[in-house]
């Protein structure tokens, strides 16, 4: 992600403001709502392989398009795209990583296997980081045709992919059971639906964060090259912990490790809010610390009550809740960036996701000790 470390400023380069930005990625995280859940129940029909392969294609495509538009809708059209192919991306990949597991018997595994997916994968984004810093030197515009070459190895990447035995494979495809599963997923099976509406809830706060961190880091006067390095060091704060992630899980258990994400995340909006420039940045790495603990845990927790035969669309109705929670508060936070001032829209974002995440993680809490009696 060589591009991530300076989208902000390349959008405002651009003639975007924190509204137009927000207004984008809600407009992304609509496309990946209105296709998610059907893209994931097409994975579990189709295959996982073949979703990603299509998702890698579309993701190219996408970046192709950013690297010659100068304008909102240019990026309009991209996000479309991008949106698209992440649809079908997500979901599909920790349900081919978890079925490759259950081959093996070593489902019990998934969290340091995913840990260490998501490890890689901050390490990859972090020397990216300082890639895409030294890259936007030369203009903020030059990270995204780079951005178009690593996207397109991820052509091959997919087709490499082996796909896993599933166990009760879906036969026919017909919208009502589409229907079926999120009916089942989010209103029969209670502890699921618990499960679901938390992590949903969890991503959502994380997902703002990473669009606000570059706000706080120009808020601070840090200079366009210290963006490569801030979003390289945080990146691997990410990554270390989540490949650590399975340890500290079994050592809090499942209630402790929840209530630590549920205070943690929107506490460390409101701290932000009005710190100084080192205890900004000191919030920050905590918060990105707590993420990288908290993706592995909380996908896991998933996978252990989805069923084999539609894990991928389990998973991406959690995404596709994620998304949607984005695409209410994303632009309104935006709004309220612009209209009032960033420190007041962190401090609002903390808020609501402080009231919300109590909510659901007593929700959740209940759920799993009605399940242990």
């Amino acid at each position: 992600m060589l591009y991530m470390p300076i989208v902000v400023p390349f959008y405002m380069e651009n003639g975007l403001g924190m509204k137009d930005i927000m207004v984008l990625q809600g407009i992304y995280s609509v496309t990946i709502v209105a296709l998610e859940i059907p893209s994931g129940y097409l994975a579990d029909v189709f295959g996982r392989k073949n979703s990603l392969i299509w998702g890698s294609i579309l993701g190219f495509t996408g970046f192709l398009c950013y690297s010659f538009s100068f304008g909102f809708w240019g990026f309009l059209l991209a996000e479309m795209i991008l949106g698209f192919g992440q649809s079908l991306i997500s979901g599909a990949d920790s349900a081919l990583l978890y079925d490759t597991l259950l081959d093996s018997k070593k489902e019990k595994e998934f969290i340091k296997y995913d840990g260490r997916i998501t490890s890689f994968g901050n390490i990859a984004e972090a020397v990216a980081g300082i890639s895409g810093g030294l890259l936007a030197t030369m203009s903020l515009r030059t990270p995204y045709f780079a951005q178009s070459v690593v996207a397109f190895l991820a052509i091959p990447a997919a087709l490499m992919l082996m796909e896993p035995a599933r166990h009760k494979a879906i036969q026919k495809t017909k919208f009502k059971d589409i229907l079926k599963i999120v009916r089942y997923t989010l209103f029969e099976n209670k502890s699921l639906q618990k499960n679901i509406l938390f992590s949903s809830l969890i991503g959502s706060a994380t997902l703002t964060m990473a669009w606000f961190a570059q706000a706080i880091f120009q808020k601070n006067n840090v200079p366009i090259e210290g963006f490569g390095v801030l979003w390289t060091l945080l990146n691997l704060t990410v990554g270390l912990v989540a490949a650590f992630a399975y340890k500290i899980e079994i050592r809090l258990k499942q209630r402790r490790s929840i209530i630590i994400i549920a205070v943690f995340i929107p506490t460390l909006f409101m701290a932000v809010s009005y710190a100084g420039a080192i205890a900004s940045f000191i919030i920050l790495f905590l918060f990105y610390a707590i993420r990288g603990f908290a993706t592995p845990v909380l996908k896991d927790y998933i996978n252990r009550l989805a069923e084999s035969a539609t894990r991928a669309t389990t998973l991406s109705i959690r995404n596709f809740i994620i998304r949607l929670n984005f695409a209410l508060i994303g632009p309104f936070l935006g709004w309220y960036t612009d209209f009032y001032s960033l420190s007041e829209a962190l401090l609002l974002a903390g808020i609501i996701f402080f009231v919300l995440s109590m909510l659901t993680m007593i929700l959740f809490l209940k759920a799993l000790t009605s399940v242990k009696t």
